[in-house]
């Protein structure tokens, strides 16, 4: 049988066809969908200029307040540079403090900014949205289903629960320049 060269007649320009195969392995479905959703969340923070690593440290900022960096970076099993570099950043924008420890004068411990709850509370609605988007061909019950599921094998996996892997600072994929904002909005401030 002759190649499917597209009604070109030339074979150098052949359609590909995708590997369908691997629509039948989970990890690979678990990473286009993550990666998928990953940019479409990115995308939907953009305008704000932020990362969804910034969600993710504000999210575990308001489950902890009051924690020190190191408490913090030890529970999250990240890197205590990564934490000081997220907590940095998101102090920089107004979105998070630092206080004294009262218990230890060379301590700080974190806290989330007034700014940065209104923040949160805007960046759960967008989450909520992106995962209403991602689940839609599946009725109430199969996503609780499906989250029971993933919650499972990520435990399985040994997995920190709540905590993204992808949530130490990277090159390449967030929104800021070498620690500096490429938009001119930075800090938010009340309306």
């Amino acid at each position: 049988m002759a190649p499917d060269t597209g009604g070109h007649g030339d074979p150098t320009r052949m359609r590909a066809a995708p590997a369908r195969g691997l629509s039948r392995r989970a990890s690979f479905l678990l990473v286009q969908l993550g990666t998928h959703r990953h940019r479409r969340f990115a995308e939907r923070l953009a305008p704000l200029d932020l990362h969804p690593r910034h969600f993710g440290m504000l999210s575990q900022l308001a489950e902890n307040e009051g924690q020190s960096q190191q408490a913090l970076s030890s529970a999250l099993g990240i890197h205590r540079s990564a934490v000081v570099a997220l907590v940095d950043d998101l102090e920089h924008r107004g979105l998070a403090e630092r206080r004294r420890d009262p218990a230890d004068r060379r301590a700080y411990t974190l806290y989330v900014s007034p700014v940065g709850r209104e923040l949160l509370a805007e960046l759960d609605r967008a989450a909520d949205e992106d995962e209403a988007e991602l689940l839609t061909a599946l009725d109430v019950s199969e996503r609780s289903k499906l989250i029971s599921l993933l919650q499972r094998v990520a435990e399985s996996q040994g997995l920190t629960a709540g905590v993204h892997p992808n949530l130490k600072p990277g090159e390449g994929d967030d929104h800021t320049t070498h620690g500096k904002p490429r938009h001119a909005r930075t800090r938010r401030t009340s309306r």
